[in-house]
């Protein structure tokens, strides 16, 4: 499947590269992003960034998922990565995030999400996209809100990782969120 980069006002996400593993290693590979993550681990080795690659390229061609690498607009340096989890049968997908620590604090996160979940429900004809988080990542949680996500709820004791059972806070949107509301309601 051909994929056109989505842009953003500062941001471009586009398909990862085999060329991207240089600068991926030390941004996802930092504790502090594993720690804030379901998926990634720690440490995040060679072999896991090509496996992550092959990965990407295989879920973009069968269409149940869409990781992208997000690269600052004009300069493609790599700051973090997006995705959807797509689950076609439901018209659903689970949206995910990551930025490295040395882009924290700038709105990148935000603006990734966006990109995402407008690709999502406008390109990809998605009904429902939802997200969570792990309790002790309030910065997520203002990110999942900032884009229009609703609080669903806490899983208790949902993940096992790295030894210890953590909460996640669920978040979700379905299409009709997104629509502009009538006036006069």
């Amino acid at each position: 499947m051909l994929f056109t980069p989505l842009q953003t006002e500062r941001l471009t996400l586009r398909a990862y590269a085999p060329s991207d593993i240089p600068a991926l290693m030390p941004l996802i590979g930092a504790r502090e992003v594993a720690a804030t993550t379901l998926r990634i681990p720690h440490p995040f080795t060679d072999s896991d960034a090509r496996s992550f690659m092959t990965a990407t390229q295989e879920e973009l061609a069968n269409g149940n998922a869409l990781r992208l690498a997000v690269v600052l607009r004009g300069s493609d340096t790599l700051c973090g990565g997006a995705g959807l989890r797509i689950e076609p049968d439901h018209r659903r997908a689970e949206l995910g995030y990551w930025i490295g620590v040395p882009y924290w604090g700038n709105g990148y996160a935000t603006e990734a999400a966006e990109a995402m979940v407008k690709h999502g429900f406008e390109t990809l004809g998605l009904h429902r996209i939802f997200a969570s988080h792990v309790t002790n990542n309030p910065a997520s949680a203002r990110v999942l809100k900032k884009i229009g996500m609703r609080y669903e709820g806490r899983h208790r004791g949902h993940i096992l990782k790295w030894g210890e059972f953590l909460d996640l806070d669920m978040y979700g949107m379905v299409a009709s969120d997104t629509e502009p509301v009538p006036l006069g309601r």
